[in-house]
């Protein structure tokens, strides 16, 4: 694989944020064969040495939950379907309300959108965190925010390249 189809397959893995996958294939951190496992490893070296600005960046990218995008259907594929699979686009008017006065205090608060792996998560257990969350301190939950981007990374490489039996 070129870089270019490289960049071009994984460079959303990072949402909207092609810059790691080509620092990583640049760094000849990427072998054949390609595992999920392989390639995160790669791309989580090259985000953890971004510079801190860089890594805001990437925060910033995310989408706010069950937010305006989700709203105008203008959500990546990758995170309209994750966000569906929380049962974040099927919210009533109250549970939206109250995402929605979470997304803007989280914001407000630390910059950037609150983050979180939702796979495998309830809208419950989600709201849960973001209350629990928006307490901490910016340097913890920028640390926090930074582990679930890696995570989310995680999930959608292995869904991108299944394991071989």
């Amino acid at each position: 694989m070129d870089k270019a189809d490289f960049i071009s397959r994984f460079g959303g893995v990072f949402e909207h944020s092609p810059f790691i996958a080509e620092r990583a294939f640049d760094a000849g951190l990427i072998s054949q064969p390609l595992t999920a496992s392989g390639v995160h490893g790669a791309l989580t070296e090259k985000f953890r040495t971004a510079s801190g600005d860089e890594r805001l960046g990437v925060l910033r990218a995310h989408p706010d939950l069950a937010g305006r995008l989700a709203i105008a259907g203008e959500l990546t594929e990758d995170s309209a379907r994750e966000q569906a699979g929380a049962g974040l686009d099927r919210l009533s008017p109250e549970e939206h309300a109250r995402f929605t006065a979470l997304n803007t205090a989280y914001t407000t608060k630390f910059g950037f959108p609150f983050i979180i792996a939702v796979k495998g998560l309830t809208k419950d257990e989600i709201l849960s965190a973001f209350e629990a969350r928006i307490d901490n301190s910016r340097e913890t939950e920028f640390a926090t925010a930074c582990a679930e981007v890696e995570k989310i990374a995680r999930l959608r490489l292995e869904s991108l390249i299944p394991e071989k039996n």
